[in-house]
């Protein structure tokens, strides 16, 4: 399963939440893998791409979390992913 996450950081403030990854890291369990984030240009909003076998594994990782980070939760397909549904058939882009 592959996410794309929303994070509002409360307050408009990233500075806790980029202090606590300093302190102690992504606090991702097992199996919960980190693909790319971008941030917004006024450091308010940030969008994250995570990887996991259970959305349970997500649902512990924004727990740790959510005391500093408004989450909006989409489960997101690739486009190759989504050609293939569309399709009826299995793509691969090389």
């Amino acid at each position: 399963m592959r996410w794309l996450i929303v994070e509002r950081f409360r307050d408009g403030d990233p500075a806790p939440v980029y202090r606590r990854f300093a302190e102690r890291g992504r606090l991702a369990p097992d199996g919960l893998r980190y693909v790319a984030s971008w941030v917004s240009e006024d450091l308010a909003t940030c969008w994250q791409v995570m990887e996991g076998d259970d959305r349970a594994q997500l649902d512990a990782w924004i727990a740790a979390w959510e005391d500093l980070v408004a989450f909006e939760v989409h489960e997101v397909l690739t486009s190759d992913e989504a050609r293939g549904r569309v399709l009826g058939k299995s793509f691969r882009q090389d």
